[in-house]
């Protein structure tokens, strides 16, 4: 009887084993990142920036958390989409909020210093220096690239600043009016940053297996700065060697 039962049990691991080996790869569900704190950055066509998130293409990716940093409790959640095509790369942000803490009204001013959201992308490690993008709830922009020596940094603006360089950026409010100090539910950021914005840093554009480290943000300021971050920091946004990996599929 034994041995009967141990001869089912090798003929069941057997048709299993070959069940395995004939599923076509694509049928398989992998619920994991290749890489600790890395995540896969889908291709999509290049489609309008509305600020809310309406198009179609935003469907065909998953949401990111980007998590209150330190030991306070969460009352409020952050979530990012992240998407790419053959000219540029695309984000959405999603930050419920009860108030838009928001009053520079201008492009090119300290916006981390109010509610705002924040991207840093880093194409090329082998030389420390990274894009920096903010957009804040009034939807003015901040966009720099950032030399970063051992801790010393500073932000440099783009030079001709203008036609396929310039980004295009949208934001909206949700449960409130989109204006300084509104009480809201929340609020929503929409950007794409063109590849030729990031001219001369190398490893761009990317292709199917490219690798950026990149990090994202959020401030916000309801009761005190509170930071957000996709991948965890110690002190600073500029801890470049904590940033996360972009693998683009």
């Amino acid at each position: 009887m034994e041995a009967k039962i141990k001869l089912l049990s090798e003929a069941f691991l057997f048709l299993a084993f070959l069940f395995l080996m004939v599923l076509p790869a694509n049928s398989i569900i992998y619920s994991y990142n290749p890489e600790p704190g890395s995540t896969s950055i889908k291709k999509c066509r290049d489609f309008k920036v509305t600020g809310d998130g309406s198009s179609y293409e935003w469907k065909n990716t998953e949401w990111l958390t980007v998590a209150l940093q330190g030991n306070d409790p969460a009352l409020y959640s952050t979530k990012v989409k992240v998407l790419y095509s053959e000219t540029g790369i695309y984000f959405l942000f999603n930050c419920v909020d009860k108030k838009l803490t928001s009053t520079l009204m201008g492009d090119f001013l300290d916006l981390y210093n109010e509610d705002v959201v924040e991207v840093f992308l880093w194409p090329d490690e082998s030389f420390p220096v990274y894009f920096e993008y903010e957009v804040s709830p009034l939807n003015y922009e901040l966009p720099i690239i950032i030399p970063n020596y051992k801790g010393t940094f500073y932000g440099w603006r783009p030079w001709h600043y203008e036609g396929d360089r310039l980004t295009q950026h949208a934001t909206s409010a949700i449960g409130g009016e989109k204006v300084s100090g509104a009480a809201v539910s929340g609020w929503m950021a929409e950007f794409y940053i063109p590849y030729k914005l990031l001219v001369p840093l190398n490893n761009v554009p990317p292709v199917s297996g490219t690798k950026w480290r990149a990090n994202m943000y959020r401030i916000d300021y309801d009761n005190g700065p509170k930071y957000f971050a996709w991948q965890k920091i110690d002190e600073s946004f500029h801890e470049y060697n904590h940033f996360g990996t972009f693998i683009f599929e």
